[in-house]
């Protein structure tokens, strides 16, 4: 008999306004951690993306939340990503009845943020760079909370914010819990989680890397002048796609090239405006859009399920990437298609990716009658949507990204659809309250100080923090 959300704990206020959801039994990140982290106990947990970690650490949040005072959440959750930062707090305030969530992140205005502060917040998701110049400008304050979560740590890790993160914790609360969700817990993660945790305890889900096996693997050696028209057959075979390019300017031509020959196209990387951005995901989600053109960094706040395939225009600069690229079909035990457009310089790197992969697939010419399909072409579904020839789906021509990244994230304003935990799953206002929801465990302070931190108890357990000179 399966674990329900009850038995593991969960308020019945959360748990009906889970059902509402769709969300009935939970993921098994959920059931390994909950226990756990409703005792107050630091978690390690790896996990894919996908796997549910939203709720695992997102409903000990709210169960837990403390009061919060005007500009002084209690609760911090940390995300490499603008997208991922608002699909967070949109999935949380799905079940947090009147526990407030803010969330900030730049690339948006500051008023409605500050706003928000001002008014408290109990969890604040924050993308690190916008979180930092807010604390510099006084508008909030991290001495008060006492739940701190980061998530996709070995992303934020990839994509340098780790020194922003140390920073951050160390303005936090000592006597806290501390929750470190990654795919991989090694490096700078297995670092991060010696200096900021007391005793974690480690759950693991699945594998260290992604069963790439599930998804179908195609390889195909094409000349520079044939990819577009390979991404065109791939896209009407399997569906919505996701396509990777290298480069801005590449993502941008590449959806021009797209939209002229009749598919729905939207690109996504940090030269555009958020609004354009989050414009673009939602489209793609609201299955308006055949397929996303994207980046690396940008894919990385992207969280949608039933994508149906995935491409490579450009190869990946490593086996790391090319998993982090192809999970983003074949999710949650559903089929997908990986498509590698290789040029002839490019196959021996491919060979020994493959190695690297445990991979044996052939490179054959391009083959899209030979593709897997499970939806029908794409073609059909599409058929009455209008396209407007040399535009992507924004309307706008495709053209070169102007702005650079400055290594601060900048955080998508209204992702609506607060997928992770839960398949397609639409996140909808929070419903419910916190009526009888368990308090806190104690938190006198226990045990002998260690490294001149302070001891801390959680139930009966002692704990001892390094200073912050020490971290």
């Amino acid at each position: 008999m399966s674990t329900t959300f009850a038995q593991l704990g969960v308020p019945e206020s959360i748990c009906r306004a889970l059902e509402r959801d769709g969300i009935h039994e939970p993921f098994e990140i959920q059931t390994a951690t909950m226990a756990d982290a409703f005792a107050g106990r630091d978690i390690c947990g790896r996990a894919p993306t996908g796997s549910g970690k939203t709720l695992a650490f997102g409903i000990p949040l709210v169960v837990n939340a403390t009061d919060a005072r005007s500009k002084r959440p209690t609760a911090l959750v940390l995300s490499p990503t603008r997208e991922l930062a608002e699909q967070i707090a949109t999935e949380l305030r799905t079940f947090a009845g009147d526990v407030r969530v803010g969330v900030v992140y730049g690339g948006v205005g500051y008023g409605p943020q500050l706003k928000r502060l001002r008014d408290g917040v109990e969890i604040l998701v924050a993308c690190p760079g916008r979180l930092e110049d807010l604390i510099e400008q006084g508008a909030v304050s991290l001495g008060d909370v006492d739940q701190a979560v980061i998530d996709e740590a070995d992303r934020m890790s990839d994509m340098g914010f780790f020194p922003a993160v140390r920073r951050l914790l160390d303005q936090t609360s000592r006597d806290r819990q501390t929750f470190l969700f990654s795919a991989t817990l090694d490096g700078d993660v297995k670092r991060l989680t010696r200096d900021y945790q007391y005793e974690p305890v480690t759950h693991a889900v699945d594998a260290e890397t992604p069963d790439i096996t599930v998804a179908a693997h195609r390889f195909w050696q094409v000349n520079k002048s044939e990819r577009v028209a390979a991404c065109v057959d791939v896209i009407h075979a399997a569906g919505q796609t996701i396509v990777f390019c290298r480069t801005r300017h590449g993502s941008d031509r590449l959806t021009h090239q797209l939209t002229q020959r009749g598919i729905r196209a939207a690109a996504i990387h940090g030269g555009h405006a958020q609004n354009r951005r989050t414009r673009s995901l939602q489209q793609f989600i609201d299955g308006n859009v055949q397929a996303l053109v994207a980046t690396d960094v940008a894919a990385r706040g992207i969280h949608v399920d039933d994508v149906a395939s995935v491409i490579h225009y450009d190869p990946p600069e490593d086996h790391k990437t090319y998993l982090h690229r192809s999970g983003r079909t074949a999710r949650a035990g559903r089929g997908g298609l990986v498509v590698s457009l290789l040029q002839p310089d490019q196959m021996m790197d491919a060979r020994r990716m493959q190695r690297r992969l445990g991979l044996d697939e052939a490179i054959t010419l391009p083959d899209a009658g030979g593709l897997p399909t499970e939806s029908g072409p794409a073609s059909e579904r599409f058929a009455d949507v209008p396209v407007q020839a040399g535009r992507d789906s924004n309307g706008h021509a495709g053209r070169n990204g102007q702005s650079a990244d400055n290594g601060r994230e900048q955080s998508g304003q209204r992702a609506r659809n607060g997928q992770g935990a839960r398949g397609n799953q639409p996140a909808r206002n929070g419903q419910g309250g916190r009526g009888g929801q368990p308090a806190r465990n104690g938190r006198g302070s226990s045990g002998a100080p260690k490294g001149g931190g302070r001891g801390r108890n959680r139930g009966n357990r002692g704990r001892a923090r390094s200073s912050g000179a020490n971290r």
